[in-house]
This record gives structure tokens, C-alpha cells and sequence, in this order.
């Protein structure tokens, strides 16, 4: 039991070393970073959107035909 924790720790750590963090205190040209995490929040947001509006229209469309079929 333990050693499959510390396997999974282990493996945790190694795949955040192969990550790209936004922040790195040490790393020059912060400024390119910060606009990649800014430009990278903007798409998920827009992604968002689109998404949550087609949810809402299809949601609209199913509730409008089971209105008519069930009236």
C-alpha cells in the first residue's frame, strides 16, 4: 500500500517538472509569459461561453419540443 502512494507521489512529481508554470521567479522575459497566461485565459473563457450558450439553446429546443409533443 505504501509503495503504491510513494510510486504516485514520485510520479506526480516528475510530470509538474515537465509542466510550464506561468510564474517563474528566476526565468527572464516574465512579460511573454504573462501575456501566454492571459491570452490562454481569454480562449478557455470565450471556449466557455460558446459552449455554455450551445448547451442553453439545445436546452431551449428540447424544452420547446416536448412542450408541443406532450401538449
Amino acid at each position: 500500500m505504501f509503495s503504491k502512494i510513494a510510486s504516485f507521489t514520485r510520479e506526480v512529481k516528475t510530470e509538474l517538472q515537465k509542466a510550464t508554470w506561468p510564474w517563474d521567479p528566476k526565468e527572464k522575459h516574465f512579460g511573454a509569459r504573462y501575456k501566454e497566461l492571459i491570452d490562454s485565459t481569454v480562449v478557455v473563457i470565450i471556449a466557455m461561453l460558446l459552449l455554455a450558450a450551445f448547451v442553453a439553446i439545445i436546452d431551449f429546443a428540447l424544452l420547446g419540443l416536448s412542450k408541443w409533443l406532450f401538449e
